[in-house]
This record gives structure tokens, sequence and C-alpha cells, in this order.
């Protein structure tokens, strides 16, 4: 029986992009034994998923962060226990889908026959290649994620055309995410919608008040029930733009876990998101998305797929790549009107 090892550790966008490569590899070797090794904090995508057999986290945060605490030796005991564990299996292949440093130091540890990735050339790669024994010629950046993924195991012999995700959201999940909506007053709404509103880059976001007068328009024009959504970290924010509402909206940051978002976005009729890992969720769920792009590329990390609408202002200068700007005008420039557009545009 062979045995393979995907390696893609974070974020949760990337780790939702390399989810059809999984389900071609599964396709591919029926009776294969699959190993998914990724990071604690988007491990639960994957945990379950019907192509896995193996789920192996990494906790690097967590011992990073331990690393000077007074119980430094209990963190070297993990760190140990996790290396053993990734060492437990010699692998047929090992399919590099990060390709940055963190991966590459895993992957020369972890024992396989075959350590495969780009080789050099493609961008932010921290020379990640050094590490592999097979390297697959470099694509072009300014393909999607998605099928950068899907290049990089079409030249391992493994062809797929078909894009699934089968993100693993179980009934019981579902069940939960309903109380969540009754529980805020939400049961049986005619248009349920969802906006997510903040991202890691101050150079990705959007203004407070406008995403306050959009929600307002959104409620008034369509009787629609409005949830925001994000993590706990982002509750500030989202007070703050629920403060400068006429309307009354739910404010679910903090009370989702990922399989939860993805059994809550299954419900809506749109998101509209900023550029960050739950609009790819959204996308990966059937869900239209309304996304505001300003320094990055959506054909690069766009929500995947036809039924979308990207919004961009439209300046030379964009996509600059840069998380630090004096004006940040490319989000500036992005109009309520536009983003209700397109919401009229999805909904009709």
């Amino acid at each position: 029986m062979i045995k393979i090892l995907v390696v893609k550790l974070s974020a949760i966008g990337d780790v939702i992009h390399t989810m059809p490569s999984l389900n071609a590899i599964r396709k591919h070797y029926p009776d294969a034994h699959i190993t998914w090794l990724i990071e604690e904090a988007a491990s639960s995508l994957v945990v379950g998923h019907e192509a896995l057999d193996r789920v192996i986290i990494s906790k690097r945060k967590q011992w990073v962060k331990e690393i000077l605490n007074p119980s430094c030796l209990n963190n070297i005991k993990k760190v140990y226990r996790f290396v053993k564990e990734l060492r437990d299996t010699e692998y047929d292949l090992i399919i590099d889908f990060q390709g940055l440093l963190k991966s590459a130091v895993l992957i020369a540890l972890a024992r396989g026959k075959r350590k495969t990735g780009f080789d050099k050339g493609m961008e932010h790669m921290e020379h990640s290649y050094i590490f592999l024994n097979e390297r697959i010629l470099p694509v072009n950046m300014d393909n999607h994620a998605l099928l950068r993924s899907l290049m990089l195991i079409n030249a391992l012999g493994i062809k797929s055309k078909e894009i699934e995700y089968k993100i693993p959201v179980s009934n019981y999940t579902r069940n939960i995410t309903d109380k969540l909506l009754e529980r805020h007053g939400i049961k049986n709404p005619g248009i349920l919608a969802a906006i997510n509103p903040v991202a890691k880059w101050k150079t990705k976001l959007w203004d407070n008040r406008k995403f306050a007068l959009l929600a307002d328009k959104l409620i008034e024009k369509y009787n629609a029930s409005l949830i925001f959504t994000g993590s706990q970290s982002d509750r500030s924010t989202i007070d703050k733009i629920m403060s400068c509402m006429s309307q009354s909206a739910v404010n679910l940051t903090g009370e989702t876990t990922l399989k939860n978002l993805a059994a809550l976005y299954k419900k809506t009729k749109f998101l509209i998101s900023t550029d960050t890992g739950p609009m790819h969720m959204a996308a990966a769920v059937g869900t239209p998305v309304i996304a505001l792009f300003g320094p990055t590329a959506p054909c690069r990390t766009g929500p995947f797929g036809s039924e979308h609408k990207i919004l961009r202002s439209g300046l030379d200068c964009s996509p600059c790549f840069k998380r630090q700007c004096s004006t940040i005008d490319c989000m500036k420039q992005i109009s309520v009107e536009q983003v209700m557009d397109a919401v009229d545009s999805i909904l009709s």
C-alpha cells in the first residue's frame, strides 16, 4: 500500500485551496494511506476529511511561544513526540504544497522516498526546494493558488479536472449552527446575508463606516437578516461597525469554529468579505462571494469560481502586495454603491 504525506501547514484559505488536490490524489490512489501534516489553527478543516486516513498536527506557534517559559522542558518533550510521530512512517511520496522554510524543515525531518514540490523560481519560497529530491518546474504565480496545487500534482502524473473540496461538516455541526442562529433570534430568515469585514493586513481593510452604511442598506432594501463573522480578536472592530449602524445585526465573532463557519456560510445567500480565509470558505461551500480587493491579486487568491463578484478600484498601483501603505486608496475608492450593485446582480 502506497503511503502519501500531504504537507500544507497553513493558512485557512491555502488549506482550502489544497483540498481539490487532496481529492484528486485519493481518486488516483484509492487504496493509499494518506496523511496530512498541518498546523493547529487550520487543522479542524481537514480532521475527518473522507480522503484522509491520518492528520498530524504541528503546534509550532505554541511551542515557539512557550520556549522560554519555566515549563520549557515539557515543551521540548512535546516537540520530541511530534517529531517521533512525523518519522514513524516511511512515505512513498511526500508533496510540499506549502513551499516555505517551515514546511521544508519538516519535510527534511520526515522519512520519504520521494520528496516533491516546486523548484526554485516561485515567489516567497524561502529556498524550500533544497530539501526536495524531486523538483517540479515552477509555474506562473498569476495562476490561481488552487490551480497551482493541481499543476503540481499533474506534473506527478495525478490528473484531475474536477474541483471538489468536501469540507467535512457533520449533521451535528449543522444542528449546532442552526441553534446558534436561533439563539440570536434568526430562524427561517428570508435572506440571510453575511459580512466578514476584517483581514490581517491593514491594507486589505475597508472603512468601518462604509461597512455600517452597507449593512443598513442591505437590511432596509432586502429585509435581510445580517450576520457579522470573524475571530474573537475581530470583535472590537465589528462592535465599532455595528455602533455606527441604525439597523440591528448579529455579531457572531468568536462564536464559530471553522466547521461551524462552513455550515453557516452554506445557509447564507451571499458573503461580503475582504481578502481573507473565510472568503475562501464561503466559495468552497458554494456561496456567492462579493470580495473587496486592493493590494492583492484576485487572479491569484480571489474566491475561486465564476459566480463571485470581485470589486476593485482599478488603481494602477494595485496589486502591490504591500502590508503598509500611506493612503490605502485602492480600498478607499471602492464605494458602497459598487457593493450594492454586486448584491443586486447576485440576488437577481
